[in-house]
């Protein structure tokens, strides 16, 4: 027995709850009050056509009496591990699955209970309880299933799918209703004629395990409702770590954009520190009208330094941009790892160490870039956001951000 709880619109609805003045009103939670895009939005919002990652200019074109809440991430931080660890209490199997979201295996304590829908109705009021916020509850007899259900009643749901009624339950909806299964694995089952979970059964596991290996049986086996995926209780190393920012549309300023790639190197580098993470391949884009410019460019040593990524930056712009419109940028350390030897043997890196740990540990006292280069200053105004992998565990919310 699998549950997945959902929280509903969660960053908007903390922000209504904190501000009850907004409550069922259109609210859009935005990077900061000079965030132009929109990270999330409640559901009075949704109703005019609102999105994630729909421009603010247009949303309230949509929606005039829409109401902008500049991101509050430590906050969220805090709600969603009062949620998570309250979630103990029903069973110590669980996986965080992200800020918002949650498996619990079930299955060893179903005795304490009076069946699904029980549990279910438990869930959602402890999760109120401790948090003044509702949520949406799927359980069923795998992860991709339970999934699959906690959005079918969403907000304030809670749907049970038994094990036995599952293939039958999804036999008619899209493949690409569940979790996992995008735009291009759904190309590739078309041509099989695979377009609702029903069709899965015609073609052979074979013919999908040839294409994408593990995850082409897995996927076969949850369009039947039978996802043989376990629950992951441990929180697995990144395999990146990356910032990006969207920037005004067709900036041709080379100072502005490499503004904006200093300030993505800097956040990358500051998450590494945090962590003792360091990285010596890097990928760095910028989105135009022609598309991507993205290139992977080695440092030549293992690096957690700001400096060195923006002059890995500054090298792509060089090779790479002939002056076309940019909308947003990208920096990401690719495979990071703890625990390697640094390049420390010349005067300037153990100046540069000394000088990243004093501004690290500024920054962590008084708020992200209090100490920074020195065209970075005014970028304070821009907060972070919660990573989506984010999980809830020890030590500050900062630890978590992107």
């Amino acid at each position: 027995m699998i549950a997945l709880v959902d929280m509903d619109c969660f960053f908007a609805q903390i922000e209504q709850l904190d501000n009850p003045q907004w409550k069922n009103k259109p609210v859009a939670v935005t990077n900061g009050q000079l965030g132009s895009t929109i990270i999330t939005s409640s559901y009075q919002a949704r109703a005019f056509g609102i999105h994630t990652g729909m421009r603010l200019k247009q949303a309230r074109q949509l929606c005039p009496a829409l109401i902008q809440a500049p991101s509050r991430p430590q906050r969220y931080a805090q709600v969603s591990r009062q949620i998570m660890s309250s979630l103990l209490a029903i069973t110590p199997d669980i996986e965080v699955y992200s800020v918002d979201e949650a498996f619990l295996d079930l299955s060893r304590c179903q005795q304490l209970y009076f069946g699904a829908s029980d549990i279910g109705q438990r869930i959602k009021r402890r999760v109120f309880s401790v948090s003044g916020l509702r949520c949406s509850v799927g359980i069923s007899g795998d992860r991709t299933t339970a999934k699959f259900a906690a959005k079918k009643d969403k907000p304030d749901g809670m749907r049970v799918i038994h094990p036995a009624l599952a293939e039958q339950t999804l036999a008619p909806e899209l493949v690409t209703a569940l979790s996992g299964i995008n735009k291009g694995i759904a190309s590739f089952l078309a041509r099989y004629g695979i377009i609702c979970c029903g069709d899965m059964k015609r073609v052979p596991m074979s013919v999908l395990a040839k294409r994408f290996g593990h995850l082409g049986r897995r996927i076969w086996l949850m369009a039947q409702g039978k996802d043989p995926e376990p629950l992951s209780y441990n929180v697995k190393p990144p395999k990146t770590i990356g910032h990006g920012k969207v920037m005004p549309p067709q900036t041709r300023d080379k100072n502005v954009v490499l503004i904006y790639f200093q300030h993505m190197s800097e956040k990358v580098a500051a998450r590494m520190r945090c962590f003792h993470y360091q990285a010596e391949c890097f990928f760095i884009a910028a989105k135009t009208d022609q598309g991507w410019l993205k290139t992977k460019t080695h440092a030549g040593f293992y690096t957690d330094d700001g400096r060195v990524i923006y002059q890995l930056c500054q090298q792509f712009l060089q090779l790479y941009w002939s002056g076309q419109g940019v909308w947003q940028v990208q920096v990401t350390a690719l495979a990071p790892q703890q625990g390697k030897q640094l390049d420390l043997f010349t005067e300037d890196n153990q100046q540069r160490q000394q000088v990243n740990t004093a501004m690290d540990n500024v920054n962590h006292r008084y708020g992200e870039f209090t100490l920074a280069p020195a065209r970075l200053l005014d970028k304070s105004a821009m907060p972070n956001v919660i990573a989506p992998a984010w999980k809830p565990g020890p030590g500050s919310p900062r630890d978590y951000f992107l």
